[in-house]
């Protein structure tokens, strides 16, 4: 079940058309109780595939694999489950951070949860909102800015599948989060943004909302900094009271399987032009974890620079 919302979120290994997708009726509706929290259950396909040069990938349709693999969103109390289709000549899996799951969908070969090259499995993950637990103490919800990525490709732990490509976004909404107008992942995979030698450009206009999901894999710890613009450091969304206990940042320090995200309005208060993103452990910059975030006036063009062009977009999200 896809969203019809499309979102901006990677430069993927080849250059393929924007995903989009219409919703039926009912699935629609399905998607807006999910997104109250209602305990909903969707079903959705990934694929795993070969892209070229050596890499691998997810893609919500057989020959659509990305890199990173397509975003996808869940809403505190939803369950989502997955069938992942392995078009790989090797076996692979699906293992996801920050959810609940049983250990048939660990996908791990302890708990013999991977899928044979040709085969085909289904994962199941869980959400749920916050509340007490019996006897007392509070339970924390599932929202947070999470990820995805394949665990046993080239070793019993996977280094060789998140190496190639097999990784990808997860955000599970709080109840009343302000959905953005656009997101975009960057993942530092060693030395790569998003496994390029050069960070992709990601494109918006003036004062929209925009949402990174910032994740790290590989075997180096890097400092994530956006130029122009700082942030709540935060589960999702923005503040709300001029209260909460939420630090603001413009860097942040951040290791192999971690992941984090924000909000911010494009250019608030600096205006619109080409700003980097990067690394700012400045060697790794200098080897090219550098990317640009273009945002654009109201007649589409870029003060100081050439009007850019979308990255790809490979997402599966919810939207009213």
């Amino acid at each position: 079940m896809l969203s019809r919302r499309t979102f901006t979120t990677t430069a993927a290994a080849v250059a393929v058309a924007p995903f989009t997708a219409s919703l039926p009726a009912d699935t629609a509706q399905a998607e807006q109780t999910a997104r109250m929290g209602g305990g909903t259950v969707r079903r959705i396909t990934l694929y795993a595939e070969n892209l070229p040069n050596g890499q691998m990938g997810y893609g919500l349709e057989p020959g659509k694999a990305t890199i990173p693999g397509p975003l996808i969103e869940m809403a505190e109390g939803e369950t989502l489950e997955i069938e992942l289709v392995n078009n790989l000549e090797v076996a692979a899996s699906l293992h996801v951070h920050g959810v609940d799951y049983d250990t048939a969908s660990d996908g791990t070969r302890m708990n013999d949860s991977v899928v044979e090259p040709g085969g085909r499995r289904t994962y199941t993950w869980r959400t749920h909102a916050p509340g007490r637990r019996p006897g007392g103490g509070i339970e924390i919800g599932s929202a947070g800015y999470w990820h995805y990525h394949d665990h046993v490709v080239g070793t019993d732990h996977g280094t060789g599948g998140i190496k190639k490509g097999l990784y990808g976004p997860l955000i599970v909404r709080r109840k009343g989060d302000v959905l953005p107008d656009k997101q975009f992942t960057v993942v530092f995979n060693d030395m790569q943004i998003n496994n390029l030698k050069e960070g992709p450009t990601f494109t918006a206009k003036l004062g929209e909302r925009v949402e990174f999901v910032v994740i790290t894999h590989g075997s180096v710890f890097h400092t994530f900094h956006l130029h122009g613009h700082r942030w709540a450091d935060n589960r999702t969304g923005l503040l709300q009271t001029p209260h909460e206990p939420t630090r603001i940042i413009d860097t942040k320090t951040t290791g192999p399987a971690e992941s984090f995200g924000f909000q911010v309005l494009a250019c608030e208060r600096v205006g619109p032009g080409m700003w980097m993103y990067h690394c700012h452990v400045q060697t790794h910059s200098d080897m090219g974890m550098t990317g640009m975030f273009a945002v654009t006036d109201a007649d589409g063009s870029v003060p100081g620079g050439p009007t850019p062009r979308d990255t790809p977009d490979h997402s599966l999200g919810m939207r009213h």
